[in-house]
């Protein structure tokens, strides 16, 4: 902010000294009249600057952009006129010699010296509507700025709330995961629990960040995978293959593992055969995520889970993927199959 500052009065400060060269600049080698260059050039320019700059700082907040149009201009038109009699004073009484060039306000001339006021007046509109133009787009662009932010804020603050949704939502599936068990395996309940305690602190330390290393998200996918694995019968087989070496892409976190909960929420079953295929490749700057399970849907007086998990990853993937993502679901032949490819950066 400080460097735009400076930069902004240094531009100020070199084009006034351009503009008060101009003289010199367009007359180089010739002699020049100090008087006419003083009271036809430097004073008029002079009273520019202070007309742009009191506009610029104070009258365009205060009048034009609060809608008080009539003031505005009435103000401006006052200043100005006092800046032509001003003007006037200080050549009749400093440069009585270039008075005999300004036309005189008789009665056979008064056309030509209404035309001189015209002129004055003109020469000031200048400044004032450059003025206005500078200070409008100023306030566009911070206007711009500001909904930017806002929006970038909204942003942020929609991912966060999506983010807090799923743990508590991950977490307290798991729970009911490992209650299951409680009676028939304590034994597998405790390792269960501790299971779980390494991924919530995964969830809870590690991924409050915009993006992670894929090879952690693995990780964290197979942590689960294995603990999901201790609560399913021999009637369930359950297979994935993620890429093994380090493939250094980033990935925004907890994008794939409420595909995973669904699959083993809705793709197993007590009685019947079932089968969790879960598969991850990657390209340079594609990850393709393809889970197939079991579609066996939830019986009405089934109020496990809050139904958040598909809602939840379409809404992240629209925010921090648009038009990078592809995300599909389809049930064929009595099997659920979900389709996700991120294009990452």
């Amino acid at each position: 902010m400080q460097k735009n500052r400076n930069i902004t009065f240094l531009s100020h400060i070199l084009v006034w000294f351009v503009l008060f060269s101009m003289p010199y600049l367009l007359s180089y080698g010739q002699e020049q009249d100090m008087n006419r260059v003083i009271i036809h050039f430097w004073l008029p320019l002079l009273l520019s600057a202070i007309l742009f700059y009191f506009n610029f700082f104070v009258l365009i907040d205060k009048y034009l952009f609060t809608k008080k149009t009539f003031w505005f201009a009435l103000i401006n038109l006052i200043i100005i006129s006092l800046f032509i009699f001003f003007k006037e004073s200080i050549e009749e009484t400093y440069f009585q010699d270039l008075i005999s060039s300004r036309p005189k306000s008789k009665t056979n001339s008064g056309p030509p010296f209404k035309m001189f006021i015209y002129v004055q007046m003109v020469s000031y509109m200048a400044p004032l509507l450059f003025s206005i133009a500078v200070k409008t787009t100023k306030r566009w662009v911070q206007t711009e700025a500001e909904h930017k932010e806002a929006t970038n804020f909204k942003l942020q603050s929609e991912l966060q709330h999506l983010h807090y949704q799923l743990q508590p939502h991950f977490f307290f599936n798991s729970l009911n995961n490992i209650y299951a068990m409680v009676d028939i395996s304590p034994e597998q309940a405790k390792t269960s629990i501790h299971s779980l305690s390494k991924l919530m602190r995964y969830m809870l330390y590690e991924t409050n960040v915009e993006l992670v290393s894929l090879s952690k998200e693995i990780d964290f996918m197979k942590k689960y995978i294995n603990l999901m694995k201790l609560r399913v019968s021999n009637k369930t087989t359950v297979n994935y293959s993620f890429p093994e070496q380090e493939t250094g892409i980033k990935i925004a976190p907890l994008l794939f593992i409420s595909l995973i909960e669904n699959a083993f929420k809705h793709g197993v079953s007590a009685s019947k055969e079932s089968e969790i295929n879960i598969r991850m490749s990657c390209t340079e700057k594609k990850v393709l995520f393809i889970i197939e399970n079991a579609n066996f849907p939830k019986k009405t007086e089934d109020k496990s889970g809050s139904g958040i998990g598909i809602p939840n990853i379409k809404k992240r993937l629209a925010l921090l993927y648009p038009d990078k993502n592809n995300f599909k679901t389809l049930i064929k032949d009595n099997q659920f199959i979900a389709h996700l490819e991120i294009e990452t950066d």
